[in-house]
């Protein structure tokens, strides 16, 4: 039952994604990152992770200003999705709205580091 809860929550927040959400996913969907799939709102146990590379285990959160009064939420929940093996990488808003390139780049170094071979496997 908590599943279902889980994969409701995370259908629910992908219809109410954020412009900053919206702005990287464009940029994430259909293996347009070197043809790494991602996923967006992906239940990985008690969390909803903003995006996911599940075959390379690597999570992306998008951090707006709420974020610096939840640090210890943060923390919490990074040592868990750590836990379950992901590498967590976390971005501010303006970073990706601004720097959108820079932060592709952190996130393909990431991949490519995290799952090498990965590329020629997905093409």
């Amino acid at each position: 039952m908590r599943h279902l809860t889980a994969q409701t929550r995370a259908i629910s927040l992908r219809k109410s994604a954020t412009a900053t959400a919206r702005h990287l996913w464009r940029h994430l969907r259909d293996r347009q990152l070197a043809g790494f799939r991602f996923r967006r709102q992906v239940p990985i146990g008690n969390y909803i992770a903003d995006f996911a590379c599940v075959d390379a285990k690597v999570v992306i959160e998008v951090d707006g200003g709420q974020h610096l009064a939840q640090r210890e939420y943060d923390a919490r929940r990074d040592a868990e999705l750590v836990a379950r093996g992901y590498q967590v990488l976390r971005f501010w808003d303006n970073d990706v709205l601004l720097n959108t390139e820079s932060v592709l780049v952190v996130i393909l170094q990431a991949l490519e580091r995290l799952h090498s071979g990965a590329r020629t496997r997905y093409r």
